[in-house]
Parts: structure tokens; C-alpha cells; sequence
């Protein structure tokens, strides 16, 4: 490798993850004069990582936030929730904090999660209309049929439905499946490329053109899944008084509910935007590292809506919603052992006996944050305190006026 011969992964078979992922090390840094002694100083067992060429780690900060209160179907009330946050962003784990005491001195947040199931939505290309016609009607003749070749592909899957939808010569057919704990998406992926070239194509002589059509819609804003939802839809609310606002977040209801109104509804509408909320995507980024979800879909996770309504003598109600969350309890990136610590610390740990249920806990327990995270940072901008937060917390001391240091 270091002479340019061998290519990354061209190593020899049944060497240790740890000494291939070194040999690689020495290579680059032979052929690139780099050092890369920090990303090869890591404790965690890669030896079932999906990670290809592995030369190491990159280490994110890790901070907590908590005890958090709430109850869901699968969070009791009585629970004290720590939650681990994965971020390089000064001021994201103090605030998320005291949004997590605010909700706590309020009494807890209320969490619904309903797991609205994983999709995949292979495009077909067809001679037009009348083709087109046929191919529905024989999807939905075989229905059945289709669901059983499904689930042949895992014991955890489940198909909900097929919604169809057409264009021209082009046919999308949006597969739904609920996961188990899993996350799903390769679950779907393996499903619909087995039933559709196995069978659908062949009996049907329609040729499929991609697997994903991005009809599904996987790993970017769409409003179809902001309609309909995609793996995990969250619901949390939490009713604020009047003295938790003022002595926890240091700001009032009608400041609150201004800012909410001009910046998160009329401010996004403005823009276009699907996220009509402040900052979901700071909270799903810092949760997904932390736990071994698949940082991609933070793009799905950052839609949605935050409410605020003035209530009784200056209090507020608040809630969060957010319609696609694509979640995992097992599977993927939490079976790496620092992200299986954050799992443990929050409680969720797949169940053979309930399947689905550390997943919707594990959504529920988000849903509860992100209302935290996005009332603390609501009410910064409301005070007007935002900037002075990120100015305190956010920049290296070094850089700073030695005055304001």
C-alpha cells in the first residue's frame, strides 16, 4: 500500500481489524507525510464496525444532559433519564440542559411515538398508460402474495402497504414496513430488490429501473414523508408556568410565543422551509452520533413543527412534532461499544419478547429532548441571549478579547 502496488483493502484475509487498520495508517502516512497517530488512538471494538477501508476513529466530545422527565408508553415517569450528547458545538449541552430542567420543574414532558414503518420505493419504466394500468392492478391482484415474498426476507419484517404513484412512462411503487428495533432500511432495501427482480419483473415484464427511486423519500427533506411520516413519527408537549419561565428560562410567555410565531412559522414559511422549528437538527445530530444511528437521516429527522400557545396567567404550552425519525435499537452503529454505553444509559435494549418496543422508547426519550433543547434556545432568542451564550460557551478562550474572556 505504502508503494502504491496494493490498494486499501487489498489485505490479507483473517488479519485482526486493529492491525489492518494500522498497516493502513503507515501506508497513508508513508505516501502523504501526514501523521495519523490521533485517529489511531481509539478504545472501541471495530471488529464488527461497517466501515470499510478502517484506518481509525474520529472522537467527538461527549456531554450528558439531565436527569430528564417524561412519560410515554415506554418511559415511566418516575424514570431518571441521562442523556448522552455527541457535539463539538459550545453551548448546545448547557442549553439542552436547562431546557431539560425547565421540562422537569414543569412536571415532565407527555411523549407519544408510533412507529409509522421504514420505506423503499423501486421506479419502474413502462411503454405507457395502458402497461402502467396493468402493473397496478396486478400489484394489487398479488398483494398478498408480494407481502409474503417480503417477509420471507427477515423474521422482523413486516409489509404495511404499497402506494403507488406515476408519471409519464414511470412507475414508483412506495414500499412500508415496520422493523422491529431495527432501523430498516437494508431490511427494505433486501426485500423489495429480491421481490421485484424475482418476481415482480418476470411476471410482469415491466422492467425496474433503480431499487430507489426516491419516491421512498430516504435521507432528504420531502413533504411526502413530512405527510405521511417515515420510521419513527414523535409527538412531545409540556405545559411551562409562569414562574418556570421566568426563573429557569429567563424569559415570559408573550416574548416566547413571538418568537415562535415570527421566526419558526412566519420565518419558515418565508423560506420554503419543511422545519418550522429552531433547531431540531442540533439535538437529532447529537443524539444520532451519541447512539449509532445513521447521521444521514438527520435531514428527515430536522423536519417538523414546534408549537407554543399562551395558557392560564402566563403560562405556555409547548410541544415539538416530528414526523420522520428513522430510529435503531440494534443493528448498525449501535452495536459499536462506546454508542451501545449511550443506549445503556438511556435503558434501551432490544426485547425478543416485545420487538419495536426499545426502538419506540428510544424515540420517545428524543422526542423529550428536542422539546428541551428547542424551548431552551426559544427562550434564549426571546430574552436575547442567544449571542452571549455562543460567545461564552462557543469560542476558544484563546480567541476571544482577553477583556471578555
Amino acid at each position: 500500500m505504502a508503494a502504491g502496488k496494493r490498494s486499501l483493502h487489498d489485505v490479507p484475509a483473517g488479519l485482526p481489524v486493529d492491525v489492518v487498520a494500522a498497516g493502513r495508517r503507515w501506508a497513508l502516512t508513508k505516501r502523504s507525510g501526514v501523521g495519523l497517530s490521533g485517529v489511531g488512538d481509539y478504545s472501541a471494538d471495530f471488529s464488527t464496525a461497517k466501515c470499510e477501508n478502517l484506518i481509525g476513529a474520529v472522537q467527538i466530545p461527549l456531554g450528558v444532559v439531565g436527569p430528564l422527565c417524561l412519560q410515554g408508553a415506554h418511559v415511566g415517569p418516575r424514570e431518571e433519564i441521562f442523556v448522552a450528547l455527541a457535539t463539538t458545538e459550545g453551548a448546545l449541552i448547557a442549553s439542552t440542559a436547562r431546557g431539560c430542567r425547565a421540562v422537569r420543574e414543569a412536571g415532565g414532558a407527555i411523549v407519544h411515538a408510533e412507529d409509522v414503518g421504514m420505506t423503499r420505493a423501486p421506479v419502474f419504466r413502462t411503454s405507457g398508460i395502458q402497461q402502467t394500468r396493468r402493473l397496478l392492478d396486478w400489484v394489487a391482484d398479488h398483494y398478498q402474495d408480494i407481502r409474503a415474498f417480503c417477509e420471507e426476507t427477515s423474521t422482523h419484517l413486516r409489509l404495511l402497504d404499497i402506494s403507488p404513484q406515476c408519471v409519464g412512462s414511470t412507475v414508483f411503487l412506495r414500499f412500508r414496513f415496520t422493523c422491529g428495533d431495527a432501523m430498516g432500511m437494508n431490511m427494505a432495501t433486501i426485500a423489495c430488490d429480491r421481490v421485484v427482480n424475482e418476481w415482480i419483473v418476470p411476471q410482469t415484464g415491466v422492467p425496474c429501473v433503480s431499487v430507489s427511486g426516491n419516491y421512498c423519500v430516504d435521507k432528504k427533506p420531502a413533504a411526502l414523508n413530512f405527510i405521511e411520516g417515515r420510521g419513527k413519527r414523535i409527538f412531545a408537549e409540556v405545559v411551562l408556568s409562569r414562574d418556570v419561565l421566568a426563573t429557569c428560562l429567563k424569559t415570559e410567555a408573550a416574548a416566547l410565543c413571538e418568537v415562535q410565531y415570527r421566526k419558526n412559522l412566519l420565518g419558515s414559511i418565508m423560506a420554503g422551509s419543511l422545519g418550522f422549528n429552531s433547531h431540531y437538527a442540533n439535538i437529532v445530530a447529537a443524539f444520532f452520533m451519541a447512539t449509532g444511528q445513521d447521521v444521514a437521516q438527520v435531514v428527515e429527522g430536522a423536519l417538523g413543527v414546534t408549537c407554543i400557545e399562551p395558557r392560564g396567567d402566563g403560562d405556555v404550552y409547548a410541544s415539538v412534532f416530528l414526523p420522520d425519525v428513522p430510529l435503531a435499537a440494534t443493528g448498525g452503529g449501535t452495536t459499536v461499544g462506546t454508542q451501545r454505553e449511550s443506549l445503556d444509559l438511556l435503558g434501551v435494549h432490544a426485547d425478543p419478547l416485545q420487538p419495536g418496543a426499545a426502538a419506540l422508547r428510544l424515540a420517545e426519550i428524543l422526542g423529550a429532548v428536542v422539546l428541551a433543547g428547542e424551548l431552551s434556545t426559544l427562550a434564549a432568542l426571546s430574552a436575547h441571549h442567544l449571542a452571549g451564550a455562543h460567545e461564552r460557551l462557543g469560542r476558544p478562550v484563546k480567541s476571544m478579547d482577553p477583556a471578555r474572556a
